[in-house]
């Protein structure tokens, strides 16, 4: 029998990575589902379904009765003994620690609020809830993907204005040496989600963006984060969109950042900076209905708004536009002011047919869905399979 070459096993691992990834995206399909998808021969899918249950990364389970006649096809799932990924997400308030298997499924979840915002003690508690779960679900863990709000630089957070961090490794989160660290930009993240599974799916250059303490977001082409050299683009907020005489945290003058968030509004209305801009956003939202001065501080903000997404649009030609976090707030609070600011920050030729502005659908869990799958991106190799399948075989030999 002649015996297997590098190009052949190769070959065999493409199209099974061609499975996986599909599980990955659409989670549920029915293996003549998948092989029309993939353009696959019901031989080869059977083939490869088969290949993949022996190495658990997968399994089939039973639908549930469709009231038609005969029964249900199975449906392809994350084997249950399958790879995972530790999905960790820092915020300006808290923490969570997630496993997220094949899929997006999160199968364990863990978090809190930072009792102290200090770079040792925020990644110490992390660290050790990284360890537990890697002491919990062993060799499953195939990666630990971090996404933090701050502007990041491959494992090094460059600064964190909300969590006054300034270059901060997160080395110390890696639970071991073998062990694959990703660490992303919050927003760009849920980005790569919202585009990959959200209200951006199957179009091929989305914009995401989002306000939450100032302005983040990625552009996302055919499914892929365009975040610079570094990783540290998509701060968008930083662009020079706003008022010159104004100093922005980040050592920037005139930060589109500084006339859309909390601060702005508070600004607009004579108060003082507010401690928590989430927060005071979401109070200032709430009088506007009755308060005349709040309610030209939501406006305000949300022509701003507008304006600087069409300027992204005028740069950046994206055929679809997602919000979220304040930015879906404002545009429901104040549609008329955000529309007017984002058609007179367009190109004329654009404003026949502008990109549409749509919420996102996956909200503030896509930060965890992005980080599972930017890490799952990793584990989805020839590597990672030829890993996982070491790593398998070694936990069988000493359960026999």
């Amino acid at each position: 029998m002649e015996r297997p070459t590098h190009r052949m096993r190769d070959l065999r691992h493409q199209g099974a990575l061609a499975v996986l990834r599909h599980l990955h995206r659409q989670p549920g399909v029915t293996r003549s589902e998948l092989a029309r998808a993939l353009d696959l021969s019901s031989g080869s899918a059977t083939d490869l379904v088969a290949r993949l249950k022996r190495l658990r990364l997968l399994d089939e389970v039973a639908s549930a009765p469709s009231g038609g006649r005969g029964r249900p096809s199975p449906t392809l799932v994350a084997h249950p003994a399958g790879p995972l990924v530790c999905v960790v997400d820092i915020s300006h308030e808290r923490w969570r620690v997630a496993a997220v298997e094949l899929g997006g499924r999160i199968v364990q979840h863990t978090s809190g609020r930072h009792v102290d915002r200090e770079p040792d003690a925020v990644l110490d508690r992390v660290r050790r809830e990284i360890a537990a779960c890697r002491r919990r679900l062993g060799h499953r863990i195939r990666a630990v993907s971090v996404a933090v709000a701050a502007t990041v630089r491959g494992t090094e957070v460059v600064q964190a204005a909300t969590l006054g961090w300034r270059r901060v490794s997160l080395e110390p989160l890696r639970p071991a040496a073998d062990v694959p660290l990703l660490v992303g930009n919050d927003a760009s993240l849920a980005g790569l989600a919202e585009a990959r599974r959200g209200a951006g799916a199957g179009v091929r250059v989305v914009l995401h963006l989002t306000v939450e303490v100032g302005v983040g977001g990625v552009l996302v082409v055919d499914g892929d984060l365009l975040d610079g050299a570094t990783g540290a683009g998509g701060e968008f907020g930083h662009l020079p969109f706003g008022d010159p005489t104004l100093r922005c945290p980040c050592g920037a003058t005139g930060c589109w950042d500084l006339l859309v968030d909390g601060r702005a509004m508070a600004r607009q209305l004579g108060q003082p900076a507010p401690d928590d801009p989430r927060t005071a956003a979401e109070h200032i939202l709430a009088a506007a209905p009755r308060d005349p001065a709040a309610r030209a501080a939501v406006d305000g903000a949300a022509r701003a708004l507008g304006r600087g997404v069409g300027g992204l649009v005028n740069a950046l030609d994206p055929a679809l536009v997602t919000l979220s976090g304040l930015a879906v707030d404002l545009s429901a609070a104040a549609p008329r002011e955000v529309d007017a600011g984002y058609r007179a920050g367009l190109m004329s030729f654009r404003r026949g047919q502008p990109p549409p502005l749509v919420p996102s659908t996956l909200g503030p869990d896509g930060r965890i869905a992005g980080a599972a799958d930017a890490a799952f991106d990793t584990v989805l190799t020839v590597p990672g399979i030829e890993s996982w399948s070491r790593s398998t075989a070694r936990v069988r030999e000493g359960a026999t």
